[in-house]
Formats: C-alpha cells, sequence, structure tokens
C-alpha cells in the first residue's frame, strides 16, 4: 500500500497524517506544496469528490490577508486560485489509488490501513 499526501510541513494535519501512515509502515509520497503547487487535474480530481469549496481553507490566515472572504469567484477560478496559493487548500489532501480524503480524516486513513 502506498499514499500521497499533499500539504506543508507546517501543517500540524499534514504532520498528522505523515505520523499516523508512518506508525502503521505504509510507503508515502510527501508533495510539499510550498516547494510544487498541485496540478490543477490533481486539485480538480478532489474538486469532484469534495466539491471546490470543500477545498477552501476558510480559517487560514492567507485566506484573510487575501481579504476572499467577500470574493465571489467561480469554481475555475477557485481551482486557479488554489492553485497559486496552496496555503489556502485545508491539508492534508490524501490520496491512495482512486481514494481520497479531505482534511484530517483518521476514520477514512484508517478503513484503508484495516483492509
Amino acid at each position: 500500500m502506498e499514499v500521497q499526501i499533499f500539504g506543508i510541513r507546517k501543517s500540524s494535519d499534514t504532520r498528522k497524517a505523515l505520523r499516523f501512515f508512518a506508525e502503521r509502515r505504509v510507503k508515502t509520497h510527501f508533495v510539499d506544496l510550498q516547494e510544487r503547487p498541485a496540478s490543477p487535474g490533481e486539485l480538480r480530481r478532489f474538486a469532484q469528490k469534495f466539491g471546490v469549496q470543500a477545498l477552501v481553507n476558510r480559517e487560514s490566515r492567507r485566506y484573510a490577508d487575501l481579504g476572499l472572504a467577500a470574493a465571489r469567484l467561480s469554481e475555475d477560478r477557485w481551482l486557479d486560485k488554489l492553485v497559486e496559493e496552496p496555503l489556502l487548500l485545508r491539508m492534508p489532501l490524501v490520496r491512495r489509488q482512486q481514494q481520497l480524503s479531505l482534511g484530517e480524516a483518521e476514520a477514512t486513513w484508517r478503513e484503508w490501513t484495516d483492509r
């Protein structure tokens, strides 16, 4: 089993995901979004499952700094903004084959590892 984790090292939820899978000796491929942004196609895959709005972390400092609370953006524009500004993403984004999770989703991760 192998999982791909998208996030930033400073994110406590991303660190929790990395620790969760490491403790279970699951091979992980970590993508640091500050070094390499997620591709639009990858984000679109998560958006198809969870919706674009679910990907946006409205509690992030970056969201407030950019004054996005009043923004009325289309889904495509939001996806562009999330590629440009990875700190706006709710993290971590975790992918195991075709299965996806968003944010801290320990119950989902547990299902994946208990199989």
